[in-house]
């Protein structure tokens, strides 16, 4: 089956998994999906992520975060969508739920947090937030 809209099934999956309060979630691999996934490691979102090489397809497996029996992600939402693409300026990257959650942007040298783009001034396709 093909998916659409790749990066909006990562974060689904990563939601679902979450509601069933399970350890760790299969997704099929990318590069953009395994830098949203070093992205999510690096802010404390998810204790971990790897990897698996498959036959068919590798899968990212990603090892989900829980505190005090509570998940680390509260929420995931897709901002550009394959049917309206939402760019961003450097001035315009939002600050989510205010600075609690991140924003991920897609930018010339690639994949990372909305802080980050806005450090080094840099804008580009605002891919989800997460908090």
């Amino acid at each position: 089956m093909t998916v659409t809209d790749p990066i909006a099934d990562m974060l689904t999956r990563i939601r679902n998994a979450v509601m069933a309060r399970h350890d760790s979630v299969l997704i099929p691999a990318s590069k953009m999906k395994i830098s949203i996934g070093k992205i999510l490691k690096e802010e404390g979102f998810i204790a971990d992520y790897g990897v698996l090489k498959g036959k068919p397809q590798r899968m990212l497996k990603i090892h989900l975060k829980y505190i005090d029996n509570q998940p680390a992600i509260l929420g995931l939402e897709r901002i550009s969508k394959s049917g309206l693409r939402v760019y961003v300026k450097k001035r315009h990257i939002p600050r989510v739920y205010g600075g609690l959650g991140i924003a991920i942007v897609s930018t010339p040298k690639g994949v990372m947090t909305g802080q980050e783009a806005w450090r080094k001034g840099l804008g580009g396709e605002l891919l989800c937030y997460v908090w």
